[in-house]
C-alpha cells in the first residue's frame, strides 16, 4: 500500500477550530470511500472532498492513505469485543452484532471488502481482526459451556456461520429485499432481522 505524502502541519488558513471534529469527518468519509471502492480504488482527494477538508489534513492527522485505512479498518473491533462479555447470552450478542453492522453500512461493507480482497491485507487491520477473532472464540467456548449451544457443535464453525448470517443483508441486499419486501437499511428491518437472529440463537440452546 502506498499513496502517502510528506506529513506537515496545515497552513494557517487550513487549520480547523475543532481538530477532533475534522478528524471525525475525514474518518466517516474514508469509511464511505473505502467501503464502496476498496483500498486501491479509493483516492485521497475524493475522501478529502467528501469530508470537506484539504487533503493535506489527511496526511497531518493520519499519516496518509495507508494510515487512514488502517485506523478505519480496525475501528469496529473494539466495539464488537465489548459486546461479548462471557456472561452475555449468545442470542443477545448476535442481535447486537446485526444491529451494529446494519446500522453502519459503510463500515460493514469495508469489513466485507477487507475479507474478500485479493492480495495481502493491511497488516495493522489484519492483526486487529486476528485478536478480535481470538476473543470471539473464547467467548463462544464460554457460551457453549453455559449451554447456549450443544456440545457437539464446533464453536469455530458456528462463529463463522453466525457472522455470515449477521452480515447477510449487507452482503446480499437485493436478495434480502426480494425475500422480505423490505429495505435492508430501514430501521424497522434492522430491528426485525436482529430479533429473528436472536430467536434462532435461542433455539440452539433449546429455549
Amino acid at each position: 500500500m502506498s499513496e502517502t505524502t510528506p506529513r506537515r502541519a496545515p497552513r494557517p488558513g487550513e487549520r480547523q477550530r475543532d481538530p477532533e471534529r475534522t478528524k471525525a469527518r475525514i474518518f466517516e468519509a474514508a469509511k464511505a470511500e473505502f467501503g464502496s471502492k476498496g483500498y486501491a480504488a479509493a483516492r485521497v482527494s475524493d475522501i478529502a472532498q467528501r469530508a470537506g477538508v484539504n487533503k493535506q489534513l489527511i496526511s497531518y492527522y493520519f499519516g496518509g492513505k495507508e494510515g487512514l485505512y488502517a485506523e478505519v479498518a480496525s475501528e469496529p473491533f473494539a466495539g464488537f469485543s465489548a459486546m461479548t462479555t462471557p456472561d452475555r447470552p449468545l442470542a443477545d450478542v448476535l442481535a447486537d452484532f446485526a444491529r451494529s453492522g446494519l446500522s453502519d453500512q459503510d463500515q460493514a461493507r469495508l469489513f466485507l471488502r477487507e475479507n474478500m480482497a485479493e492480495g495481502t491485507p493491511d497488516e495493522a487491520a489484519a492483526e486487529s481482526q486476528r485478536e478480535f477473532l481470538r476473543g470471539q472464540l473464547k467467548y463462544m467456548r464460554a457460551r457453549q459451556e453455559a449451554g447456549d449451544f450443544p456440545s457437539d457443535v464446533d464453536p469455530e464453525t458456528l462463529l463463522l456461520m453466525l457472522m455470515a448470517a449477521a452480515s447477510a443483508p449487507t452482503s446480499l441486499p437485493r436478495i434480502a429485499e426480494a425475500l422480505t419486501g423490505e429495505d435492508p437499511s430501514a430501521e424497522s428491518f434492522v430491528e426485525y432481522y436482529a430479533e429473528q437472529l436472536a430467536r434462532v440463537a435461542r433455539h440452539l440452546s433449546g429455549s
